[in-house]
């Protein structure tokens, strides 16, 4: 379904999957795609994959087009405009699935964004990040993410390993999964479909535990 959501410079493209055969889903994403001054766009191949993974496992996803990319109206701001954004994203899932549990996905500079956006908006309880950025950009502030996590990393991308990860983050909690792709850059070339496997399997995963624990 496209449609555009209100955001905080003006509306921001978007297109929504549900999942098939349930009457309703078992979470709720947004995903946020790559650098906007860099051709991202929510159409990337990785936040596509990203997206079907968590669509596949029950989830309903957001994909959105930050400000200032294609048809998502006003500019790129850079300095945390784009966190807004994608807090009007997760306004307008919530309120549309006011009882799901809420995720927060993305890839490279998505997947930045939505670690900044879990710091403070505890309405999100689990994260998925594709190829952290942190030789690229300050990702400082993902040690203070709370929330459980799965981050998938390319073995071989110039923006950031699991083994830069696990050096600048020493202390991560178990809650936080790292998983590295070996061979894979930073697009994950000739390893989507194995990025969208891990992303579901996770997902699958996750959904199962939380349903064992909430069981009489």
């Amino acid at each position: 379904m496209d449609l555009f959501v209100p955001g905080p410079a003006g509306r921001l493209e978007a297109k929504l999957w549900e999942p098939q055969g349930l009457p309703t889903p078992r979470a709720i994403a947004v995903v946020g795609h790559p650098h906007p001054l860099y051709g991202g766009t929510m159409d990337s191949k990785i936040v596509f994959r990203t997206g079907r993974g968590l669509q596949l496992a029950g989830l309903a996803v957001l994909r959105f087009n930050f400000r200032g990319v294609k048809r998502s109206e006003g500019a790129h701001h850079g300095e945390g405009g784009e966190v807004d954004d994608m807090g009007a994203a997760l306004d307008w899932m919530v309120a549309r699935y006011p009882d799901a549990e809420v995720w927060c996905a993305g890839f490279s500079f998505g997947s930045r964004t939505a670690a900044q956006r879990a710091v403070d908006d505890l309405r999100i309880q689990r994260l998925v990040l594709v190829a952290l950025p942190v030789l690229a950009f300050d990702c400082s502030y993902f040690a203070r993410v709370r929330q459980p996590a799965l981050v998938v990393m390319g073995e071989k991308d110039t923006y950031g390993t699991a083994a830069e990860i696990r050096r600048q983050f020493p202390d991560l909690p178990p809650r936080v999964e790292i998983v590295e792709i070996p061979g894979a850059g930073h697009f994950f070339d000739e390893h989507t479909q194995e990025l969208q496997e891990i992303v579901r399997a996770y997902a699958v995963r996750s959904l199962a535990a939380r349903a064992g624990s909430t069981s009489p």
